[in-house]
């Protein structure tokens, strides 16, 4: 945590959402579902990292409003906190989902959604320590591979439901599944957004 002592308060926001959006992400990767009462778990310690994000999100908005000089455009600053907070929400949301319908058994297209969502978020967070730098022209790489992974992402959805009507005939476990497939590649879509956003902080201030 020691890099987040930075002398600009809005990096210095920016690097605790980037922080707690990849403890969350590392959380929901790692998580073991053994037993329904461990869907419970799951669920309330993503929202309590959503919840978090929800409070910095507010705090910023509150610093912003306040603010005469911003290190970038503060539009921009908005838009990148809203941008990993959705990202947060998604993860929070899948999660309750897995709850709700009791979902253990994790398959494959699962695994390799989060796997892909864990790597999207890891390169946000190496951003987003180069933003707090100003290291702008090394921005880039990072936002090519948070598109290349959400790209993979779209083709895994594809394989994903196209497989789940191929050879599931319970209509219940099909809409379950489906809306979970769909959750985790909206979540990558909110991957993409952030470094769109990167991309045209990249433009205003390389």
């Amino acid at each position: 945590m020691a890099r987040a002592k930075r002398k600009d308060k809005f990096f210095n926001y920016l690097l605790r959402m980037s922080l707690n959006l990849k403890a969350s992400a590392n959380y929901f990767a790692d998580y073991n579902l053994k037993s329904v009462s461990d869907l419970v778990i799951f669920s309330e310690k993503m929202k309590e990292f959503e919840t978090y994000g929800d409070t910095m999100v507010h705090d910023l908005i509150g610093e912003l409003n306040n603010a005469f000089i911003t290190p970038i455009e503060r539009e921009d600053i908005l838009a990148l906190s809203i941008s990993m907070d959705d990202i947060l929400d998604g993860l929070y949301h899948t999660a309750a989902l897995f709850e709700m319908y009791s979902i253990i058994e994790i398959d494959e297209y699962m695994l390799t959604f989060v796997d892909e969502i864990k790597n999207c978020v890891t390169e946000i967070d190496a951003a987003i320590e180069l933003l707090s730098a100003k290291k702008m022209l090394h921005l880039r790489e990072h936002t090519i591979k948070i598109k290349e992974m959400e790209s993979d992402c779209d083709h895994i959805l594809r394989d994903a439901i196209r497989q789940l009507f191929t050879t599931q005939k319970d209509p219940i476990r099909i809409i379950k599944h489906k809306q979970i497939y769909e959750g985790l590649e909206e979540i990558a879509n909110s991957c993409k957004a952030v470094a769109n956003t990167l991309e045209t902080i990249i433009m205003k201030n390389a």
